[in-house]
C-alpha cells in the first residue's frame, strides 16, 4: 500500500501571490527597484570584496558580532574613500 502525503500550508493565503501582486503595483515596483540599488550593492561588497561568503563563528551572538564587524568595515571603507581622493594616499 502506498500513501500520498500532501503538504499543508501554514498560511491561509499564498504569500508568493501576495508578493507578485505587490510588485505588479507601480508604487511597489519603484520601491523595490530602489532597494535593489541601495541594499544589494552592500551585500555584494561584503560578500565579494570583503570575502565573507559564510560565517566562521557559531551561535547567534557570535554571528551577530561578526556581521556587525563586517558592516563596520564596509562603512569605514565608505568614509575613507572620499578622504583618500581629497588628500591623496
Amino acid at each position: 500500500m502506498r500513501t500520498l502525503y500532501l503538504p499543508v500550508s501554514r498560511f491561509a493565503v499564498n504569500l508568493c501571490d501576495n508578493m507578485r501582486k505587490k510588485i505588479d503595483d507601480p508604487a511597489y515596483r519603484e520601491l523595490y527597484s530602489r532597494r535593489m540599488q541601495i541594499i544589494e550593492p552592500v551585500f555584494a561588497d561584503i560578500a565579494y570584496c570583503k570575502g565573507m561568503n559564510r560565517f566562521s563563528l557559531r551561535s547567534k551572538i557570535k554571528v551577530n558580532i561578526q556581521w556587525l564587524l563586517f558592516c563596520m568595515v564596509h562603512n569605514i571603507a565608505k568614509c575613507v574613500q572620499p578622504l583618500s581622493l581629497q588628500y591623496g594616499t
